[in-house]
């Protein structure tokens, strides 16, 4: 077995250190999400905690950890006599992003149920986890049917898995820790509000602190026991921290006036529901418990604030999360009670101790960050500039725009935009398991099976089913697309009003596509050249602060942002095959600069009706005299061109099927 790198030798990371420590003191406080850059110890961290969580006491024999104390009279493995049992390290239980629904959740065993009617049933990750850790790495990818399952047990504090009939139900609740990079996508808003505490980590920028992590992560390569020896005693004192705290925290008194500040708080912050001002009321209590102390202080409060608002303030995926700490302050003071002590600055001591958001010099800087750069293009060149640029315009306010879909079934990832062959959605059909059976269609397995009865022998009541009778059902459901924003920032859209509106069209649909859980992509084109200014990703965050930045100006190389779209859907399709791709062409339909610049935007146009890629062309075009050009081009492309007014859901009617006919 591998030995984890010790969690007191992780360098820095203070706030990520003590969200960690308060969820060992206190598992109700819900888990903890961490949100960072690649490469800051976030996986690192939370494997190393569960070496620190005291034992448990489970019945022995069962594969669902109950406890002897107080046995589930519900187990599969029940009913148990209450009891002593055998004592075990507390688990930490990794979610794979790819996982089957069968790994999570369990697997009944069929042909039993059908045939014997016994409730054979394999556990699965969501069992081994109760009483433990469920980490889910990159929880931001997780599949969206997966994301439901871990909802449904979070907040019932139970599994349940029912296949045709047969129904299996079994306690879970378990510390749920994600770790996400936010460049690679956001999470659903549902889940987000699951995690009780959220932190942001990044690098540090300073030499010595870096020296010291590189030396650190060093010696652990050479000899991980050796190294963790050496920090043996650091890990001895946390572990026996963590269970002073837990046999204090019964004691510990939270007062009205920290309530006052907790509820004053969240509702100056506007956060939905009443669940912030639950885990903060349990952030505070667990933090004075961790500094052996028995009466919550504001200082308690102001750190959980810190730790327990800044994902549920957010109102849209554009959002930036974070709280305003002025206003945080101010609140603290004007709703402190006489039991209150005000002081705003200190933190708890110790291991994991200190608070706050992370120090704005420790952000990234420097070359590694296009996104912070307007004049940076793709790979980092200066962006094609043109005769008259302007500097950027501001979006106009989005608006809830009409779903655009890709004609015909998919097989894609799933997601909320097009139809598609999926594991979850309504029946359509049956046919043979190609591997494992995940989904049942009894009818059609009893079809099967019936013929062969007599043949077979039946005797009893039962039905005597072989492996070859069972049928896999198949369901349609919803895939996630790439969508590919084509955006002509060329001189003839560069009318500031006019592209505010282009910018806050596009914008619209950037959150119509991260609530469907697409990937999506942005290339733009002006002066003499094309651009991607942000390649396929599942960030639309990335992509709203691309098009924030982006200027307007010169000729309109129209033919060069086509081919340059082509080409990022060519080499999307090598990545991932199975994705089907909707291209958003938003332009005026003029093309300028170079020889028969409208002929050859022509050509570039068919190679997309020639490869079957799904269009839409939103017609950007003004004034009282319209040529009609992006109405032409949509033809060329062998999609559709609709006018900005149109995005709207609620001024058009029947564009999904005008989509669909045209490209059928």
């Amino acid at each position: 077995m591998t030995t984890p790198f010790p969690f007191t030798a992780v360098v820095g990371q203070d706030d990520l250190r003590l969200a960690l420590l308060l969820n060992a003191v206190s598992p109700a406080v819900g888990g903890v999400l961490v949100r960072g850059e690649k490469g800051t110890a976030k996986s690192t961290a939370v494997r190393a905690l569960s070496a620190l969580l005291p034992e448990v006491s489970v019945v022995a024999g069962c594969r669902f950890s109950c406890d002897p104390a107080a046995p589930d009279p519900g187990c599969p493995d029940g009913p148990h006599e209450a009891g002593t049992g055998a004592s075990r390290p507390s688990r930490m239980v990794e979610l794979p992003v790819g996982a089957s629904e069968d790994r999570l959740v369990g697997a009944l065993d069929i042909e039993r149920a059908l045939a014997e009617g016994v409730k054979a049933f394999e556990p699965g990750l969501l069992a081994d986890a109760h009483r433990g850790i469920l980490y889910v790495d990159e929880v931001n990818l997780l599949h969206d049917h997966l994301v439901d399952l871990l909802l449904d047990a979070a907040a019932m504090g139970a599994s349940y898995v029912e296949r045709e009939g047969v129904s299996v139900r079994h306690a879970s609740k378990f510390l749920l820790v994600g770790t996400m990079n936010p460049e690679e996508g956001e999470l659903r808003p549902q889940l987000l509000d699951r995690f009780g505490l959220t932190v942001e980590v990044a690098a540090s920028r300073e030499p010595d602190q870096r020296v010291e992590v590189v030396r650190r992560r060093l010696a652990y390569d050479d000899d991980p026991a050796g190294f963790a020896a050496r920090w043996a005693d650091e890990e001895a004192a946390v572990r026996q921290r963590i269970v002073e705290a837990r046999e204090l925290l019964p004691s510990v008194r939270l007062g009205d006036g920290a309530l006052r500040q907790i509820a004053a708080t969240c509702a100056a912050f506007e956060v939905d529901g009443m669940r912030a001002d639950i885990v903060m009321a349990r952030t505070a209590v667990a933090l004075a418990a961790w500094a052996g102390r028995t009466d919550v202080l504001a200082e308690d409060v102001r750190q959980a604030a810190l730790l327990a608002l800044p994902h549920r303030r957010r109102r849209n995926p554009f959002d930036a999360p974070g709280l305003d700490e002025d206003k945080l302050d101010e609140t603290l003071e004007e709703f402190g009670g006489p039991d209150d002590d005000l002081d705003p600055d200190p933190g708890p001591d110790g291991p994991g101790g200190g608070g706050g958001q992370p120090d704005p010099d420790d952000a990234p800087q420097g070359d590694g960050d296009t996104a912070a750069r307007p004049e940076a293009g793709e790979n980092g060149q200066p962006r094609p500039s043109g005769a008259g640029e302007q500097s950027p315009v501001r979006a106009s306010e989005p608006f809830r725009a009409k779903v655009l879909s890709v004609p015909g079934i998919g097989e894609g990832a799933a997601g909320r935009r097009s139809r598609a062959r999926t594991e979850h959605g309504r029946t359509t059909g049956a046919r043979r398991p190609k591997g494992a059976l995940t989904k049942l269609h009894l009818a059609a397995t009893v079809q099967a099976a019936a013929p062969h009865q007599r043949a077979r022998g039946r005797s009893g009541p039962g039905l005597v089913v072989r492996r070859d009778d069972l049928r896999q059902a198949t369901r349609e459901g919803r895939e996630g697309n790439l969508v590919l924003f084509v955006v002509d920032a060329s001189g003839s859209m560069a009318a500031r009003q006019r592209m505010s509106a282009v910018k806050g069209a596009v914008l619209s649909l950037l959150l119509d596509a991260y609530q469907r859980r697409d990937k999506v992509g942005l290339v733009t084109f002006r002066g003499s050249a094309a651009e991607v200014a942000l390649p396929p990703t599942s960030s639309v965050d990335a992509a709203a602060a691309r098009l924030e930045t982006l200027p307007t100006g010169g000729r309109t190389p129209l033919a060069a942002g086509l081919l340059r779209a082509h080409e990022v859907l060519r080499v999307e399709r090598l990545r991932d095959p199975a994705r089907r791709a909707l291209v958003v062409l938003v332009t005026d339909g003029r093309a300028t600069g170079g020889p028969e610049p409208v002929a050859l935007a022509g050509r570039a146009a068919r190679l997309f009706a020639a490869d079957g890629v799904a269009s839409v062309v939103v017609d950007c075009e003004s004034g009282p005299v319209r040529l009609g050009l992006a109405g032409q081009l949509a033809g060329e492309l062998g999609g559709t061109a609709v006018t900005l007014d149109e995005l709207r859901a609620d001024s058009i009617a029947g564009l999904v099927k005008d989509v669909q006919r045209r490209a059928a």
